[in-house]
């Protein structure tokens, strides 16, 4: 294999984001020495240029019409066009089409309401944007539509919830085509804190509150969740802040409301939560990776945030399941 010809579907009034997350991530990749690199195509009907939703225009790279496969990847992306492309027979009719030719296929956003009516979501479990959620399950309900995830891996088919959602299931992409390596690579180059396991609600840790409004917290964070199997105590932490322990403390806790200690043990579980259900590493590994001294560790830290252990959360997120 020489590439992986990814095509990204556009149409009128598409989401500018949704295109952006899944094609900047792929670019960001190769510059990371994906190999087979991803060659990424902007397919539309017609051809024609997109006006999405924010009103820039995008040029297409091939009319929807006549791309061919085999392709690794096809992705139909959402926006407030969705309901106009899902009822367009031509763009149904392809999306089938290459959606077979397609080692898998992936849908951003309100995109899943383009392949539902494809008919290529029936007896799935699926994802959505939230305010999407009981839309897509009461038009289709052949559909299984869990509005919690931020992304859902049903065998060959993959969905994502709102927008930047994108970013986390191309990362989960670039991982299991790649390696973690280049995955993490690539989330410091986008500058995301880490990669959300796809079970993780619409929200995480980074996300649910206020960005800290500190510095030096902002920059200890970051460190923390590119070296997650590095030496993180207190006091490391606070000898390369140049700040004493007690005064780091209480930074974290005016600014972002935990110490650093918890702040670790929460961005070490969401990372092992990703690593459980995007790969088959068995879980001593998975353990080691992120900085948990052992598997009963792990398994203490998992059933604090998740209420299940490694292996359960495994068994029910994975579509790749693998004993650990």
């Amino acid at each position: 294999m020489h590439e992986r010809r990814v095509v990204v579907v556009g149409y009128p009034d598409a989401q500018l984001l949704d295109i952006a997350c899944v094609t900047s991530t792929l670019q960001s990749a190769n510059w990371y020495g994906a190999a087979p690199a991803y060659r990424m195509v902007m397919a539309s009907p017609g051809g024609h240029p997109v006006t999405c939703a924010s009103g820039l225009t995008l040029q297409a790279h091939e009319a929807l019409e006549q791309v061919k496969g085999p392709l690794d990847t096809l992705v139909v992306t959402g926006g407030i066009g969705c309901m106009a492309a899902a009822d367009n027979p031509r763009i149904l009719a392809h999306v089938r089409r290459l959606a077979r030719e397609s080692r898998r296929v992936a849908s951003v956003c309100t995109g899943a309401e383009i392949l539902a009516a494809a008919g290529l979501l029936d007896g799935r479990r699926v994802t959505t944007h939230w305010e999407w959620a009981r839309h897509l399950a009461t038009k289709y309900p052949k559909v299984s539509v869990d509005p919690d995830p931020i992304f859902v891996r049903d065998g060959e088919i993959a969905t994502s919830a709102g927008v930047t959602s994108a970013l986390d299931l191309t990362l989960a992409f670039v991982e299991e085509d790649h390696g973690p390596e280049v995955a993490r690579r690539v989330a410091r180059n986008l500058v995301t804190y880490m990669q959300r396991p796809g079970n993780q609600a619409q929200m995480s840790m980074f996300t649910a509150a206020p960005p800290p409004g500190n510095g030096l917290v902002e920059r200890v964070m970051s460190h923390i969740v590119a070296n997650l199997d590095g030496d993180l105590t207190t006091t490391t932490l606070a000898a390369g802040a140049g700040v004493s322990e007690r005064h780091l403390t209480r930074l974290f806790l005016k600014h972002a409301g935990l110490t650093p200690g918890r702040f670790i043990r929460q961005a070490r579980t969401e990372a092992a939560a990703h690593l459980l259900a995007a790969t088959s590493l068995p879980v001593a590994v998975v353990a080691a990776r992120c900085g948990f001294g052992t598997a009963e560790t792990l398994r203490q830290a998992f059933v604090d945030r998740y209420g299940v252990p490694p292996s359960h959360y495994r068994m029910t997120q994975s579509s790749t399941a693998a004993s650990g």
